[in-house]
């Protein structure tokens, strides 16, 4: 159970890339972005864009958000329904290829996530999105070396990127490494543009190592009331699971005789 759960959080973390526009970027003829939307904002965001995509299908920047929103919400079928689509009329796009991994991998459709997003990778023009989003892949089918090796990749072509910094922290949460966890995720939370997303899966490890008080401080800055409440919730939510929680964090926590 616990590690299930730790798998969605590291593709949240993913899908929460700080300048990715395939996650952050505005919806058309709207200036709130989406990573400040709350659920209702979100449905009635992907209604109006969904209506927007039917009219023309090989619209590719609404079939993008479209996808994302849909996945945002958790249709995630939906999403790889809509993906499948574009892919057919931009198949050589990188961004469409990267958008098509990311919804086979929320759909639970891995190794074929793996291959795509491997297929929109060259060699001489290297994507930090895309060596993050293949690490987060890697994460989800226990191969977490490799998966590390991938983000260390982005963090060269792009450093102190607080997305990749975040995948990489949730990739030792993971592993049950909390401590190392709780670095990477410190420094992802301070970089300039670090969004909601980041904090939570800070506030989420700080919680795991018995750090309540302070978990919830870190899941309420710089939101609103709604939003706070939201993120709290959410986090009293995963820590709930309190046998579960326990024994990761007691494997992780250093004996008397290492001290």
């Amino acid at each position: 159970m616990v590690t299930a759960t730790l798998l969605a959080v590291t593709l949240a973390g993913c899908a929460g890339g700080g300048r990715d526009n395939l996650q952050t970027g505005s919806i058309p003829m709207q200036s709130k972005p989406v990573s400040e939307m709350n659920a209702s904002e979100l449905s009635r965001a992907a209604e109006r864009i969904g209506k927007a995509y039917e009219k023309n299908p090989k619209d590719r920047r609404a079939g993008l958000e479209y996808a994302n929103l849909l996945r945002m919400t958790g249709r995630n079928e939906q999403s790889l329904a809509v993906m499948q689509q574009v892919a057919i009329f931009h198949p050589t796009d990188r961004e469409v290829l990267a958008a098509y991994g990311k919804s086979q991998a929320a759909a639970g459709q891995l190794q074929q996530a793996l291959a795509t997003i491997q297929r929109a990778q060259t060699p001489d023009r290297p994507d930090w999105r895309l060596r993050s989003a293949e690490g987060a892949i890697l994460d989800q089918l226990g191969r977490s070396a490799e998966a590390r090796v991938r983000y260390r990749e982005a963090l060269d072509l792009q450093p102190n990127e607080p997305s990749v910094l975040s995948n990489l922290g949730m990739s030792y949460v993971l592993t049950r490494d909390l401590r190392t966890a709780e670095t990477y995720l410190r420094s992802a939370a301070q970089q300039p543009g670090a969004e909601s997303s980041v904090r939570q899966n800070l506030a989420l490890t700080v919680g795991l190592q018995g750090r309540f008080e302070e978990a919830e401080q870190i899941a309420r800055q710089e939101l609103s009331a709604e939003q706070a409440e939201a993120n709290v919730a959410y986090l009293r939510g995963m820590l709930s699971q309190q046998n579960a929680w326990k024994q990761l964090a007691d494997q992780d926590r250093p004996t008397s005789a290492t001290n």
